[in-house]
Protein backbone atom coordinates (compact mmCIF):
# COMPACT_ATOMS: atom_id res chain seq x y z
CA UNK A 1 0.00 0.00 0.00
CA UNK A 2 1.04 3.60 -0.62
CA UNK A 3 2.01 5.73 2.36
CA UNK A 4 1.72 9.06 0.49
CA UNK A 5 -0.88 11.73 1.29
CA UNK A 6 -1.87 13.87 -1.69
CA UNK A 7 -3.96 16.53 0.09
CA UNK A 8 -1.24 19.15 -0.42
CA UNK A 9 -1.59 18.72 -4.19
CA UNK A 10 -5.35 18.53 -4.59
CA UNK A 11 -5.96 21.44 -2.19
CA UNK A 12 -3.30 23.66 -3.77
CA UNK A 13 -4.80 26.87 -5.20
CA UNK A 14 -2.79 26.74 -8.44
CA UNK A 15 -3.61 23.05 -9.00
CA UNK A 16 -7.32 23.68 -8.38
CA UNK A 17 -7.37 26.61 -10.82
CA UNK A 18 -5.49 24.59 -13.42
CA UNK A 19 -7.65 21.45 -13.25
CA UNK A 20 -10.78 22.08 -11.08
CA UNK A 21 -10.73 18.44 -10.07
CA UNK A 22 -13.27 16.11 -8.51
CA UNK A 23 -13.59 12.40 -7.73
CA UNK A 24 -9.92 11.55 -7.22
CA UNK A 25 -9.12 7.89 -6.51
CA UNK A 26 -6.12 5.57 -6.45
CA UNK A 27 -5.75 3.90 -9.86
CA UNK A 28 -2.65 1.77 -9.32
CA UNK A 29 0.98 1.77 -8.33
CA UNK A 30 4.30 0.39 -9.47
CA UNK A 31 7.41 -0.09 -7.41
CA UNK A 32 8.51 3.52 -7.94
CA UNK A 33 5.32 5.43 -8.80
CA UNK A 34 1.69 5.93 -7.78
CA UNK A 35 -1.13 6.84 -10.15
CA UNK A 36 -4.41 8.56 -9.26
CA UNK A 37 -7.45 9.01 -11.51
CA UNK A 38 -9.47 12.21 -11.30
CA UNK A 39 -12.05 14.13 -13.30
CA UNK A 40 -11.08 17.64 -14.42
CA UNK A 41 -13.87 20.13 -15.04
CA UNK A 42 -11.40 22.36 -16.92
CA UNK A 43 -10.49 19.62 -19.41
CA UNK A 44 -13.92 17.97 -19.15
CA UNK A 45 -12.42 14.50 -18.97
CA UNK A 46 -10.57 12.02 -16.77
CA UNK A 47 -6.87 12.64 -16.16
CA UNK A 48 -4.03 10.85 -14.37
CA UNK A 49 -1.97 12.29 -11.53
CA UNK A 50 1.31 10.37 -11.48
CA UNK A 51 3.78 10.65 -8.60
CA UNK A 52 7.37 9.42 -8.98
CA UNK A 53 8.47 8.18 -5.55
CA UNK A 54 11.95 7.20 -6.71
CA UNK A 55 14.08 6.90 -9.85
CA UNK A 56 15.34 3.56 -11.15
CA UNK A 57 17.68 5.59 -13.36
CA UNK A 58 19.09 7.58 -10.40
CA UNK A 59 17.77 10.83 -11.88
CA UNK A 60 17.22 13.96 -9.82
CA UNK A 61 14.51 15.08 -12.26
CA UNK A 62 12.69 11.76 -12.83
CA UNK A 63 9.25 13.27 -13.42
CA UNK A 64 10.58 15.88 -15.89
CA UNK A 65 12.38 13.08 -17.77
CA UNK A 66 9.09 11.14 -18.08
CA UNK A 67 7.15 14.25 -19.11
CA UNK A 68 9.63 15.08 -21.87
CA UNK A 69 9.54 11.49 -23.15
CA UNK A 70 5.75 11.60 -23.39
CA UNK A 71 6.05 14.93 -25.20
CA UNK A 72 8.33 13.32 -27.81
CA UNK A 73 5.65 10.67 -28.37
CA UNK A 74 2.55 12.87 -28.40
CA UNK A 75 1.98 12.50 -32.16
CA UNK A 76 2.06 8.68 -32.19
CA UNK A 77 -1.49 8.32 -30.78
CA UNK A 78 -0.07 5.34 -28.88
CA UNK A 79 0.83 7.03 -25.57
CA UNK A 80 -0.83 9.40 -23.06
CA UNK A 81 -0.36 13.07 -23.89
CA UNK A 82 1.36 14.95 -21.05
CA UNK A 83 -0.33 18.07 -19.68
CA UNK A 84 1.63 19.40 -16.70
CA UNK A 85 4.47 18.54 -14.36
CA UNK A 86 5.84 19.88 -11.08
CA UNK A 87 9.32 18.80 -10.02
CA UNK A 88 9.75 21.49 -7.35
CA UNK A 89 8.93 18.97 -4.55
CA UNK A 90 7.32 21.80 -2.59
CA UNK A 91 3.80 20.38 -2.21
CA UNK A 92 5.02 16.83 -1.55
CA UNK A 93 8.59 15.50 -1.42
CA UNK A 94 8.22 13.95 -4.90
CA UNK A 95 7.81 15.13 -8.46
CA UNK A 96 4.44 14.61 -10.13
CA UNK A 97 2.82 15.04 -13.53
CA UNK A 98 -0.66 15.12 -15.02
CA UNK A 99 -1.42 13.29 -18.26
CA UNK A 100 -4.31 11.91 -20.28
CA UNK A 101 -6.25 8.94 -18.99
CA UNK A 102 -6.43 6.19 -21.61
CA UNK A 103 -8.79 3.20 -21.44
CA UNK A 104 -7.95 -0.43 -22.13
CA UNK A 105 -7.29 -3.89 -20.77
CA UNK A 106 -3.85 -5.45 -20.14
CA UNK A 107 -2.28 -7.28 -23.07
CA UNK A 108 -3.24 -10.94 -23.51
CA UNK A 109 -0.19 -12.73 -24.94
CA UNK A 110 -2.38 -15.42 -26.49
CA UNK A 111 -4.60 -12.97 -28.40
CA UNK A 112 -2.84 -9.62 -28.74
CA UNK A 113 0.67 -10.24 -30.12
CA UNK A 114 -0.24 -8.71 -33.49
CA UNK A 115 -1.58 -5.57 -31.80
CA UNK A 116 1.52 -5.31 -29.59
CA UNK A 117 3.75 -5.53 -32.68
CA UNK A 118 1.78 -2.71 -34.32
CA UNK A 119 2.01 -0.50 -31.21
CA UNK A 120 5.77 -0.95 -30.88
CA UNK A 121 6.40 -0.45 -34.59
CA UNK A 122 4.42 2.82 -34.55
CA UNK A 123 6.39 4.07 -31.54
CA UNK A 124 9.76 3.06 -32.98
CA UNK A 125 8.79 4.66 -36.32
CA UNK A 126 8.36 8.09 -34.68
CA UNK A 127 11.12 10.48 -35.84
CA UNK A 128 13.22 11.53 -32.83
CA UNK A 129 15.81 14.29 -33.12
CA UNK A 130 19.35 13.26 -32.21
CA UNK A 131 19.44 16.30 -29.92
CA UNK A 132 16.99 14.90 -27.37
CA UNK A 133 17.05 14.64 -23.57
CA UNK A 134 17.07 10.84 -23.44
CA UNK A 135 19.90 8.83 -21.94
CA UNK A 136 21.87 7.10 -24.72
CA UNK A 137 23.98 4.11 -23.66
CA UNK A 138 26.99 3.80 -25.96
CA UNK A 139 26.80 0.01 -26.00
CA UNK A 140 23.25 -0.91 -24.93
CA UNK A 141 23.77 -4.63 -24.37
CA UNK A 142 26.84 -3.99 -22.21
CA UNK A 143 24.88 -1.33 -20.32
CA UNK A 144 22.17 -3.88 -19.44
CA UNK A 145 24.84 -6.33 -18.28
CA UNK A 146 26.54 -3.72 -16.09
CA UNK A 147 23.16 -2.69 -14.65
CA UNK A 148 22.49 -6.35 -13.84
CA UNK A 149 25.82 -6.66 -12.02
CA UNK A 150 25.08 -3.53 -9.96
CA UNK A 151 21.62 -4.75 -8.98
CA UNK A 152 22.85 -8.21 -8.04
CA UNK A 153 25.62 -6.77 -5.88
CA UNK A 154 22.95 -5.30 -3.59
CA UNK A 155 21.62 -8.83 -3.06
CA UNK A 156 25.01 -10.51 -2.81
CA UNK A 157 26.20 -8.12 -0.07
CA UNK A 158 22.97 -8.26 1.94
CA UNK A 159 22.30 -10.45 4.96
CA UNK A 160 19.29 -11.88 3.09
CA UNK A 161 21.35 -13.49 0.29
CA UNK A 162 20.86 -17.24 -0.17
CA UNK A 163 24.09 -19.07 -1.04
CA UNK A 164 22.52 -21.37 -3.64
CA UNK A 165 20.72 -18.47 -5.31
CA UNK A 166 23.98 -16.50 -5.46
CA UNK A 167 25.74 -19.48 -7.01
CA UNK A 168 23.02 -19.99 -9.65
CA UNK A 169 22.86 -16.34 -10.66
CA UNK A 170 26.65 -16.03 -10.71
CA UNK A 171 26.71 -18.89 -13.23
CA UNK A 172 24.16 -17.10 -15.43
CA UNK A 173 26.05 -13.81 -15.18
CA UNK A 174 29.21 -15.61 -16.27
CA UNK A 175 27.31 -16.80 -19.36
CA UNK A 176 26.14 -13.24 -19.89
CA UNK A 177 29.72 -12.07 -20.46
CA UNK A 178 29.58 -13.84 -23.82
CA UNK A 179 26.40 -12.17 -25.07
CA UNK A 180 27.21 -9.72 -27.86
CA UNK A 181 25.03 -8.26 -30.56
CA UNK A 182 25.24 -6.20 -33.71
CA UNK A 183 22.85 -3.27 -33.43
CA UNK A 184 21.12 -2.54 -36.72
CA UNK A 185 19.11 0.44 -37.91
CA UNK A 186 18.97 3.87 -36.30
CA UNK A 187 18.41 4.78 -32.67
CA UNK A 188 14.93 5.76 -31.56
CA UNK A 189 12.97 6.16 -28.34
CA UNK A 190 12.50 2.81 -26.57
CA UNK A 191 10.42 2.02 -23.49
CA UNK A 192 12.54 -0.77 -21.86
CA UNK A 193 9.67 -1.76 -19.48
CA UNK A 194 7.28 -3.75 -21.66
CA UNK A 195 5.28 -5.99 -19.33
CA UNK A 196 1.70 -6.82 -20.28
CA UNK A 197 0.19 -4.40 -17.76
CA UNK A 198 1.76 -1.43 -19.53
CA UNK A 199 -0.26 -2.08 -22.68
CA UNK A 200 -3.86 -0.87 -22.89
CA UNK A 201 -5.73 -2.99 -25.41
CA UNK A 202 -9.18 -2.18 -26.84
CA UNK A 203 -9.23 -4.53 -29.84
CA UNK A 204 -8.07 -4.95 -33.42
CA UNK A 205 -10.18 -2.13 -34.88
CA UNK A 206 -9.84 0.25 -31.95
CA UNK A 207 -7.16 2.40 -30.30
CA UNK A 208 -4.41 0.56 -28.40
CA UNK A 209 -1.71 2.11 -26.25
CA UNK A 210 1.55 1.75 -24.33
CA UNK A 211 1.82 3.55 -20.99
CA UNK A 212 4.39 3.82 -18.17
CA UNK A 213 7.36 5.68 -19.64
CA UNK A 214 9.49 5.53 -16.51
CA UNK A 215 12.76 4.34 -18.12
CA UNK A 216 12.86 5.38 -21.79
CA UNK A 217 16.19 5.46 -23.61
CA UNK A 218 17.55 6.57 -26.97
CA UNK A 219 18.46 3.11 -28.20
CA UNK A 220 17.69 0.38 -30.71
CA UNK A 221 14.31 -1.24 -31.32
CA UNK A 222 15.81 -4.71 -30.80
CA UNK A 223 16.31 -3.90 -27.11
CA UNK A 224 12.58 -3.25 -26.66
CA UNK A 225 11.63 -6.33 -28.66
CA UNK A 226 14.00 -8.54 -26.68
CA UNK A 227 12.58 -7.21 -23.42
CA UNK A 228 9.00 -7.73 -24.61
CA UNK A 229 9.61 -11.37 -25.60
CA UNK A 230 11.80 -12.53 -22.72
CA UNK A 231 10.25 -14.93 -20.18
CA UNK A 232 11.17 -12.65 -17.28
CA UNK A 233 8.79 -10.09 -18.82
CA UNK A 234 5.92 -12.30 -20.01
CA UNK A 235 5.79 -14.32 -16.78
CA UNK A 236 5.72 -11.19 -14.60
CA UNK A 237 2.02 -10.27 -14.77
CA UNK A 238 0.85 -13.59 -16.24
CA UNK A 239 2.02 -17.20 -16.23
CA UNK A 240 2.91 -17.17 -19.93
CA UNK A 241 6.22 -18.03 -21.59
CA UNK A 242 6.06 -17.51 -25.35
CA UNK A 243 6.69 -20.39 -27.75
CA UNK A 244 9.09 -20.11 -30.69
CA UNK A 245 6.06 -19.97 -33.00
CA UNK A 246 4.57 -17.05 -31.08
CA UNK A 247 7.89 -15.21 -31.11
CA UNK A 248 8.22 -15.73 -34.87
CA UNK A 249 4.68 -14.42 -35.40
CA UNK A 250 5.45 -11.30 -33.39
CA UNK A 251 8.69 -10.57 -35.30
CA UNK A 252 6.87 -11.08 -38.61
CA UNK A 253 4.08 -8.65 -37.66
CA UNK A 254 6.57 -6.10 -36.35
CA UNK A 255 8.53 -6.14 -39.62
CA UNK A 256 5.28 -5.65 -41.58
CA UNK A 257 4.69 -2.39 -39.71
CA UNK A 258 8.25 -1.15 -39.24
CA UNK A 259 9.76 1.57 -41.42
CA UNK A 260 13.31 0.39 -40.60
CA UNK A 261 13.23 -3.39 -40.31
CA UNK A 262 11.96 -5.65 -43.08
CA UNK A 263 14.33 -8.65 -42.84
CA UNK A 264 12.91 -10.89 -40.09
CA UNK A 265 16.01 -13.06 -39.76
CA UNK A 266 18.40 -10.11 -39.55
CA UNK A 267 16.24 -8.45 -36.88
CA UNK A 268 15.90 -11.67 -34.87
CA UNK A 269 19.68 -12.14 -34.81
CA UNK A 270 19.90 -8.87 -32.87
CA UNK A 271 16.74 -9.36 -30.79
CA UNK A 272 17.62 -12.83 -29.47
CA UNK A 273 20.73 -11.53 -27.72
CA UNK A 274 18.74 -8.78 -26.03
CA UNK A 275 16.17 -11.42 -25.05
CA UNK A 276 18.80 -13.48 -23.25
CA UNK A 277 20.43 -10.42 -21.67
CA UNK A 278 17.07 -9.26 -20.38
CA UNK A 279 16.70 -12.60 -18.58
CA UNK A 280 19.70 -11.52 -16.50
CA UNK A 281 18.26 -8.05 -15.95
CA UNK A 282 14.97 -9.54 -14.78
CA UNK A 283 16.38 -11.92 -12.20
CA UNK A 284 18.97 -9.47 -10.84
CA UNK A 285 16.27 -6.82 -10.46
CA UNK A 286 14.25 -9.37 -8.49
CA UNK A 287 17.26 -10.11 -6.30
CA UNK A 288 17.68 -6.41 -5.55
CA UNK A 289 13.94 -5.96 -4.99
CA UNK A 290 13.89 -8.95 -2.62
CA UNK A 291 16.30 -7.07 -0.35
CA UNK A 292 14.20 -3.88 -0.59
CA UNK A 293 11.09 -5.83 0.45
CA UNK A 294 12.74 -6.80 3.73
CA UNK A 295 12.67 -3.12 4.76
CA UNK A 296 9.51 -2.46 6.85
CA UNK A 297 9.74 1.26 5.92
CA UNK A 298 9.45 0.54 2.16
CA UNK A 299 7.16 3.23 0.73
CA UNK A 300 5.35 0.98 -1.78
CA UNK A 301 4.83 -2.75 -1.36
CA UNK A 302 2.73 -5.31 -3.22
CA UNK A 303 2.04 -8.89 -2.17
CA UNK A 304 1.67 -10.14 -5.76
CA UNK A 305 5.00 -8.58 -6.73
CA UNK A 306 6.75 -10.10 -3.73
CA UNK A 307 5.45 -13.58 -4.62
CA UNK A 308 6.68 -13.17 -8.21
CA UNK A 309 10.07 -12.00 -7.00
CA UNK A 310 10.45 -15.17 -4.94
CA UNK A 311 9.27 -17.30 -7.88
CA UNK A 312 11.92 -15.74 -10.16
CA UNK A 313 14.64 -16.52 -7.61
CA UNK A 314 13.54 -20.15 -7.26
CA UNK A 315 15.83 -22.97 -8.31
CA UNK A 316 13.30 -24.15 -10.91
CA UNK A 317 12.98 -20.78 -12.64
CA UNK A 318 16.72 -20.10 -12.68
CA UNK A 319 17.40 -23.56 -14.12
CA UNK A 320 14.80 -22.97 -16.84
CA UNK A 321 16.54 -19.74 -17.87
CA UNK A 322 19.89 -21.50 -17.95
CA UNK A 323 18.66 -24.40 -20.08
CA UNK A 324 16.41 -22.50 -22.49
CA UNK A 325 17.99 -19.07 -22.91
CA UNK A 326 21.60 -18.86 -21.71
CA UNK A 327 23.35 -22.19 -22.25
CA UNK A 328 24.14 -21.38 -25.90
CA UNK A 329 26.47 -18.63 -24.71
Amino acid sequence: MSKIHIDNIIKDKDFIERFDLEEIQLLGQGEYNINYLFYSRVYNKKLILRIATDSQMSLDNQIKYEYQALDLLKNTNRTPKPIYYDDSKELIPYGFLVMEYLPGKPLDYKKDLKIAAEILADIHNEPISETNHLLEPKNPIEAIYEESLRMFEKYRLSKYADKETVKSIDYLLEKGKNIKTVDIGSRTIINTELNSGNFLINGENDSNYLVDWEKPLYGYAAQDLGHFLTPTTTFWKTDVILTKEEINLFIKEYCKNSNQYKDERELWNSVKNYLSMNCLRGITWCAMAYVEYQNPEKLISNDYTYKKIKAYLSKEFLNMLKDEYLNEY
